[in-house]
């Protein structure tokens, strides 16, 4: 249903931490202009977790105004209470999201068929598409493949993206349920490989600053050009590592930043901004990558 770079929105913010309403509205253009192929907006590495409720609902909407049909929204709308995604999804819906990103519950631990009757719920009482999201690293919470194939069976859920970097894991998922849901990578550094595999795309951090590289490359996996999308990467791959010297979203804020997009000390606590001694790090990656800064 989804194919290509999708970027992983930040929620850009001023020094005080507000919403820096300049600032998402550039970036929106930016990636009209640079080719990316969807937005998803609010998702985790938009920081979700500190954004108020009314600060979500704002951004999703805001985003979706600015695009303007021109690509597709995908509205973050998880969380670790199935209550409160289903209501969040459903304001999605209401607001002209294209589909919804849930990430797995964090902290809570759920069994797999907790899992399991997480998403179907969600599923069941909201009929926008729905993308699940496997991110262990971040969640205590791990996704397995036969959870994801019984949940292939659900109409209304479209794909899954799997960040674990684990290509056996996502050669698996593909075997398993690729015929009835699209398999999306969320690491950025393996990305190239799991399209060629037979992913349909990328949700990804990196396409925040490498707009264009970033749907190139994709494109160049989806028809099969493996020789094109390597060359692309290669110019991206330390981008692909560096970006989470710290933890996301903070070097990708500082690297927009250093872009005109944003203010560097524009994120939230516990969130610090990126620190000193990785910056040269960062901004050597973003000159491999021919970007201006």
């Amino acid at each position: 249903m989804f194919r290509g770079s999708m970027v992983a929105l930040i929620t850009p913010m001023t020094a005080s931490g507000d919403i820096d309403e300049t600032a998402l509205e550039a970036l929106v253009s930016f990636h009209l202009e640079n080719g990316t192929d969807a937005i998803v907006a609010v998702g985790t590495t938009g920081e979700s977790a500190t954004l108020d409720y009314k600060e979500h609902r704002h951004v999703m909407k805001r985003v979706v105004d600015l695009v303007g049909g021109k690509i597709p929204v995908i509205a973050g709308t998880g969380s670790n209470s199935t209550a409160e995604a289903i209501e969040m999804t459903e304001i999605a819906m209401q607001d002209g999201a294209d589909a919804c990103l849930l990430v797995t519950p964090y902290y809570n631990k759920p069994t797999q068929e907790g899992l399991y009757q997480h998403y179907k719920m969600i599923a069941e009482r909201v009929a926008i598409p729905q993308i699940l999201y496997n991110v262990p690293g971040r969640t205590a919470c791990d996704l397995l493949p036969e959870t994801i194939e019984r949940l292939a069976s659900i109409s209304n859920i479209v794909g899954v993206k799997e960040a674990t970097g684990n290509l056996e894991r996502a050669k698996e998922i593909l075997q398993r349920c690729g015929d009835r849901m699209d398999v999306y990578s969320g690491d950025d550094a393996t990305a190239m490989e799991l399209i060629l595999m037979g992913g349909k795309g990328d949700i990804s951090v990196t396409a925040n600053v490498a707009p264009k590289a970033m749907h190139d490359m994709c494109a160049a996996a989806l028809a099969g050009d493996r020789e094109t999308a390597s060359r692309i990467n290669a110019a991206l791959e330390d981008l692909h590592k560096d970006l989470f010297l710290e933890p996301n979203p903070i070097p990708v804020k500082w690297a927009l930043a250093r872009m005109g997009y944003g203010d560097e000390r524009g994120i939230r606590l516990p969130l610090v901004p990126c620190s000193e001694g990785i910056q040269p790090r960062v901004l050597a990656a973003m000159r491999k990558a021919g970007i201006e800064c």
